[in-house]
């Protein structure tokens, strides 16, 4: 049996130990140096697996952005059902999704995106699999007569566009009970431009593979 690289175990760990100090000391005010403190390893280390701070910058770009995806882990995906949609729309709008990643950090490389030119080909590769991966969804669930919404890309854009104005806007929000409102109102629109009452489904249990 082949022994594992060193190389595969390390290098998430560091992505992962960068995340952290860079969501709570800012992206600005983070460097090698202080990551390999909270390692207790020697700068070296990082500097053997990631040559400059905007390799590992690339790296935790990766990270974060992938995170995004765990929406669409569904048992089988070649057979949508309604329940899999709902499951869907469900987590978009709930706190365990904008939880994923720091809206800080998220907005921080946001702003990068539109300097450099890696950076806004990472965001978008992420953000057109997303669109694509729930525009598929809402076609086989249309194509099942389970809803009627022809444009599923549109559809599915549409929602994206909801999702990305409503936790900018929420992230400036400090008050819980208006947060909690304008996302249920932001996701009932969600509903409505699929069709679909989701008072029918009250009953339905939210299966959530995100984690924090």
């Amino acid at each position: 049996m082949g022994r594992k690289s060193l190389k595969d175990a390390r290098q998430p760990e560091i992505v992962e130990i960068f995340y952290k100090v860079a969501r709570e000391e800012g992206y600005e005010n983070t460097s090698i140096a202080k990551i390999a403190k909270v390692m207790d390893v020697n700068p070296s280390l990082i500097l053997h697996y990631f040559k400059t701070k905007e390799d590992l910058t690339y790296a935790l770009i990766d990270y974060i952005l992938e995170r995004y995806l765990l929406i669409f882990t569904i048992e089988n995906k070649e057979k949508i059902v309604l329940t899999d949609l709902i499951n869907t729309i469900e987590i978009l709008f709930s706190k365990k999704w904008n939880l994923l990643f720091d809206d800080g950090l998220f907005y921080t490389f946001y702003a990068l995106a539109f300097r450099e030119k890696i950076i806004r080909e990472k965001y978008k590769t992420i953000l057109d699999s997303l669109r694509l991966e729930l525009a598929s969804m809402i076609e086989q669930c249309h194509t099942s007569n389970l809803i009627n919404v022809p444009y599923y890309q549109t559809a599915s854009d549409l929602i994206f566009v909801l999702v990305d104005g409503a936790y900018f806007y929420l992230s400036l929000e400090k008050d819980k009970e208006v947060y909690d409102q304008r996302l249920d109102y932001y996701k009932l629109k969600a509903y409505q431009i699929l069709g679909i009452d989701p008072s029918n489904f009250s009953n339905i249990s939210i299966i959530s593979y995100l984690t924090t």
